[in-house]
C-alpha cells in the first residue's frame, strides 16, 4: 500500500499491486487494474519510489538473531 495525495488535498492509500500505469498528462494519473483513474499531486518519479519502497518492505526477509547451530 502506498500513500498519495489527491488534488483536493486528501491523502489516500492505494494498493501498489493494483497499479497498471502511471502517466504525466502533465498531471500525474495513476490507472488501476480496476480501470479507475486517480489524479495525484506526486510526480511519476515519486510514485515509482513509493512503489519500490513498498515492494522492498514486502519482500524483506526478517533478520535472524542467534546461531542456528
Amino acid at each position: 500500500m502506498i500513500k498519495v495525495t489527491k488534488f483536493d488535498g486528501n491523502t489516500i492509500v492505494i494498493n501498489a499491486d493494483m497499479i497498471e500505469t502511471v502517466e504525466c498528462t502533465p498531471d500525474t494519473v495513476i490507472s488501476l487494474t480496476t480501470k479507475n483513474k486517480i489524479l495525484v499531486k506526486e510526480s511519476i518519479d515519486e510514485v515509482i519510489a513509493k512503489v519500490l519502497e513498498y515492494k522492498q518492505q514486502v519482500h524483506k526477509f526478517p533478520e535472524q538473531s542467534g546461531s542456528n547451530n
